[in-house]
């Protein structure tokens, strides 16, 4: 075995340097508050009663708006999750491209 390896496997040491487990909390904080208020807003019916009449088999019109609020919450936390951890890289490539220009 070679002992030149590194202490940890480089992709945790990307993702350690894109700060992902911060922004996966964030993302997942916000995705889980956007989704709250949807449910709430649509199941105590803030704006009103919903159009037409319907039937939710099974679960009732409250379990089918608690399965669409999990998408929900799901689907914008990794939205924000993606664009935190882009947004970290794109900022830490540009300061290191000007740390390099800088010594050049």
């Amino acid at each position: 075995m070679s002992e030149d390896r590194p202490g940890r496997p480089p992709l945790i040491a990307l993702f350690e340097e894109f700060r992902v487990r911060r922004n996966a909390a964030v993302g997942i904080g916000v995705g889980v508050l956007v989704a709250v208020t949807a449910y709430l807003f649509r199941v105590l019916e803030l704006w009103g009663p919903a159009g037409g009449t319907r039937e939710y088999p099974v679960l009732g019109p409250e379990g089918w708006f608690l399965l669409l609020a999990f998408v929900l919450a799901i689907a914008v936390g990794l939205l924000v999750t993606a664009a935190l951890t882009v947004a970290t890289a794109v900022s830490r490539t540009r300061s290191a491209v000007a740390e390099d220009g800088r010594r050049n």
